[in-house]
């Protein structure tokens, strides 16, 4: 028997009723399934610690993917994504598709898609960790990003300790190759197969001569300080976690570990690019 877990955004119309009515529906066949709380750490049904899952399930959009995802990951929780937002580029099946996917899982029919992951932390110049971001994981990107009232982020950045160069720039992306297709995307960064294992440095607006992304090794470590007296906001995955001050450095590394994506068949990166962006032959 398997033990499940749900992640339902509760914003996503139909996201709750899909994860509970699944949830009895694998029960009455005897496996253990819960509604996750990403809070808490514990079950929604009854506040019990939850038990070791063999796979997460993901009911949202990319952003419920991303959550779900640095949720489990630690643990090498395998993670299935049901795509109930716009694009989905994460996800692996549609609603309808739910109950299909899962007896596929249960029977052994699928396969585990290993993703790079960033490992982020934030260390005062005096070499003691800020806790705060002390072993954070990201999927898609870390961005360091001007505060508001603020006009750009200056920042000077170094790879395996060696200087590289000083930005100015509205943000800085560090994106993995998942993350390519996010932010780095919107701001003219290349798109990369998610297969590679390789960091994309991609400066957004950036008011320099210097305005193309840098596509380094994973195992380069990169480091970005602020100049002068100007903190920025650090965003992992979207979600603002900290900010930067001045007489501190951000450092990107390839994670400890991947996160593991559950699929089904043959996914062809060229052709899910090409479904997702509506590309066209000419």
């Amino acid at each position: 028997m398997a033990a499940i877990g749900f992640v339902a955004r509760k914003q996503r119309e139909g996201a709750v009723e899909l994860a509970e009515g699944t949830a009895r529906w694998l029960r009455e066949l005897g496996h253990t399934a819960v509604l996750l709380d990403l809070n808490t750490s514990t079950t929604a049904v009854d506040g019990e610690p939850t038990a070791p899952l063999d796979l997460a399930v993901s009911l949202g959009g990319d952003g419920t993917m991303l959550r779900t995802v640095d949720f489990v990951n630690p643990a090498g929780v395998p993670v299935l994504g049901v795509n109930l937002g716009h694009l989905g580029y994460l996800t692996a099946v549609e609603p309808e598709g739910l109950r299909d996917a899962l007896q596929r899982f249960l029977a052994g029919d699928y396969q585990v898609e290993a993703r790079m992951t960033l490992d982020v932390s934030i260390t005062e110049d005096s070499g003691h960790a800020d806790p705060a971001l002390l072993h954070r994981s990201a999927l898609n990107d870390v961005v360091l990003q001007r505060p508001p009232g603020d006009h750009t982020v200056r920042t000077k950045v170094s790879v395996n300790d060696e200087p590289f160069l000083t930005f100015a720039a509205d943000s800085l992306i560090v994106a993995t190759p998942t993350g390519s297709t996010a932010y780095n995307l919107s701001a003219r960064g290349p798109i990369v197969s998610p297969r590679a294992r390789v960091q994309i440095l991609t400066p957004v607006a950036p008011h320099m001569l210097f305005d193309r992304s840098l596509v380094l090794d994973s195992e380069d470590v990169i480091a970005i300080s602020p100049i002068a007296e100007q903190a920025a906001d650090v965003l992992v995955d979207g979600s603002m976690v900290a900010t930067l001050r001045p007489g501190q450095t951000l450092h990107c590394r390839k994670g400890d570990w991947d996160a593991r994506l559950v699929t089904f068949g043959k996914r062809d990166f060229h052709s899910i690019l090409k479904h997702k962006f509506n590309l066209a032959d000419r």
